[in-house]
């Protein structure tokens, strides 16, 4: 009985040859689809854009020389008269149909004006006013866009600016009903017949979303009748996006000027088919490459070529994996050896750009270190002139960077306010959060508000777009450095620890009410504490108390109370010092978990009067 005789490996690889060539025509065509697809649709958004900007610039200029000419007529008028009272420009401003004109003066200042609030305004003061300030250098005219008034963002208006005889100006300004009726014949008119690409159409519409001009003969009807409905808000001007307009999916694009809404729109089928036609002759030519490429690696390849490539694609396959200290060792022929050594020169490139940008990230991570904690005070004594107290306070971030911080500042000479909060999470998200917090704790505190009026604003602040969900509890106290009385709030912080002159440190206990940013609408409460000559407020986040050994045990409350028992009668750097080397006792070889804040202030009494 004969064998079955083993099939060829020409045969084999003939086979194996054709079903990858196939396969990469496939996946070359399957690419030249996507690529032209993508490439088709940039095209028509290009046009798009083109045609949007031309009708843009039309209307600019259409609206510029409109509020112009109506400046120039009224200045006209002003030169022609013995002084320009506000009384003159009423009459010019019934006469003109316009909605306000204001006489500024040859040294920037409103002399005469149709708004009485007005009279005396220094141009020079706001940056809408400041800009018609050329109009006493070098220019004739100026005019600016549509747009909302510094005095009232709920008003749209167009202002424009001519130079008078006697050295000033006057400022023009109209709404946009006013300048429609001016203008909307050109709008109408430079928009009408415009094609883009060669069915696509602009459709411009008013601020009421009335169709003021369209091919479909819709003018004064509402944008809904095309189908186009889109949110202005998640889509920015010049973003491209797809509706159905008029039953027909097409690409669309918007934009706003003088008070219109201008919208270009060509259907995807337009865009489809140059694709399909510039698809169809380059797969024609793969084709024929295809071919010749089979024929070609069918004589030419042997089988110790296919097996040296699979020596590399196995090489390979270990560096995509990650590991780059695998080396492409084949060298059986000048062209496999100079390939081994391009793709083992690469290798150590990539490894090389690999260690330069961790460097890098360090550099930069060490850097934001470097900015976090110059925004913490960090000077000691902060008030060497200031004898009621001693204060000190150190952080030691866990990570490069961290959410814990500390704070303290002087709120009016006799108050000084002390600050401590743990962000939740760590790293950069933390640290950014943390920036934020105490910027608003700061500012709020130092517009005079209540402790617990503070807490309250930086709260319903911090809630507003918190996406991430981060919180922040935090303690703040005021001290009066004449009397000693601290009023305090404590929002969800672990309670600081006290020491009497007399006594040993005790944890405070008061009630703590629920962290900053964690729920709009809270209410906050304010405590007091007494503090005598020779008293100590010691203020900490959970690093210190949940800092954890090799053991995995805490380091808890009564270590930290033991330690400050220990170094009470210190002063305030000594005691932060000594807490900060029994923590790190503690903790050995363990990795530190969390960030590590204190604060200490000690009350050392009024300064004595004569």
């Amino acid at each position: 009985m004969k064998q079955k005789q083993k099939q060829k490996l020409s045969t084999s690889f003939q086979k194996w040859l054709f079903a990858l060539v196939l396969l990469a025509f496939l996946v070359t065509t399957a690419f030249l689809w996507v690529s032209q697809t993508q490439l088709a649709k940039k095209n028509a958004l290009n046009i798009l854009a083109l045609n949007i900007s031309d009708v843009y610039a039309d209307i600019r200029d259409a609206s510029d020389e409109n509020i112009l000419s109506l400046g120039k007529e009224i200045a006209v008028d002003l030169n022609q008269a013995d002084s320009i009272t506000s009384e003159l420009l009423y009459q010019a401003m019934e006469r003109y149909d316009v909605s306000e004109i204001n006489y500024i003066n040859e040294n920037g200042i409103i002399e005469a004006t149709t708004y009485p609030d007005f009279i005396g305004y220094d141009m020079t003061k706001g940056e809408q006013s400041a800009a018609f300030l050329v109009l006493l250098r070098s220019e004739a005219t100026f005019a600016q866009p549509y747009g909302p008034v510094s005095f009232d963002a709920s008003i749209q208006r167009k202002y424009g600016g001519v130079r008078l005889k006697n050295g000033g100006f006057v400022q023009v300004g109209y709404d946009a009903e006013r300048f429609q009726k001016d203008i909307g014949k050109n709008v109408f008119g430079v928009t009408r017949n415009r094609h883009v690409g060669e069915s696509g159409y602009m459709i411009i519409v008013d601020e009421d979303g009335n169709i003021v001009s369209d091919r479909k003969d819709n003018e004064a009807k509402h944008l809904s009748i095309t189908g186009i409905r889109f949110d202005q808000k998640a889509i920015k001007p010049g973003e491209a996006f797809e509706a159905t307009v008029y039953g027909e999916k097409s690409y669309c694009m918007y934009k706003e000027t003088e008070g219109y809404l201008i919208l270009a729109v060509m259907p995807v089928r337009e865009a489809a088919l140059s694709r399909n036609l510039s698809v169809a002759v380059t797969m024609g030519m793969e084709l024929i490459v295809f071919v010749l490429l089979f024929i070609m690696i069918y004589f030419l390849v042997k089988r110790l070529v296919v097996r040296n490539i699979h020596k590399v694609n196995e090489s390979l396959f270990e560096i995509t994996q990650g590991n780059l200290q695998t080396e492409v060792n084949v060298r059986s022929h000048q062209e496999f050896e100079e390939l081994s050594d391009d793709i083992n020169a690469t290798v150590g490139t990539l490894k090389k750009y690999i260690a330069d940008a961790e460097a890098r990230i360090d550099a930069e991570l060490t850097l934001a270190k470097a900015i976090q904690h110059s925004a913490l005070p960090s000077v000691f004594p902060p008030y060497p002139h200031r004898t009621e107290f001693d204060i000190w306070a150190m952080m030691d971030t866990a990570k490069e960077v961290g959410g814990d911080f500390y704070d303290f500042y002087f709120i009016d000479d006799e108050t000084l306010a002390v600050l401590i909060a743990d962000v939740s999470g760590k790293g950069i998200p933390a640290a950014m959060f943390m920036m934020t917090a105490k910027t608003l704790l700061k500012s709020y505190a130092e517009s005079g508000m209540a402790v617990e009026e503070v807490f309250l604003n930086a709260n319903e602040k911090l809630c507003e777009n918190n996406d991430a969900g981060m919180f922040v509890t935090a303690w703040m106290g005021f001290l009066n450095t004449k009397t000693g009385k601290i009023t305090y709030a404590n929002a969800g912080h672990n309670p600081p620890m006290v020491k009497h002159a007399d006594g040993s440190f005790t944890c405070l206990q008061s009630a703590a009410d629920f962290v900053l940013a964690g729920m709009d609408g809270i209410s906050y409460h304010s405590h007091g504490l007494q503090m005598e000559k020779g008293d100590i407020l010691y203020l900490y986040t959970d690093g210190i108390t949940e800092a954890i050994n090799t053991e995995e045990e805490l380091y808890g409350e009564d270590r930290l109370i033991e330690v400050l028992n220990r170094n009470g009668e210190k002063h305030t750097e000594a005691i932060c010092a000594a807490v900060k080397a029994d923590v790190e006792r503690f903790t050995g070889e363990a990795e530190q978990f969390d960030d590590i804040t204190m604060l200490a202030l000690k009350y050392c009494g009024a300064e004595k009067t004569e």
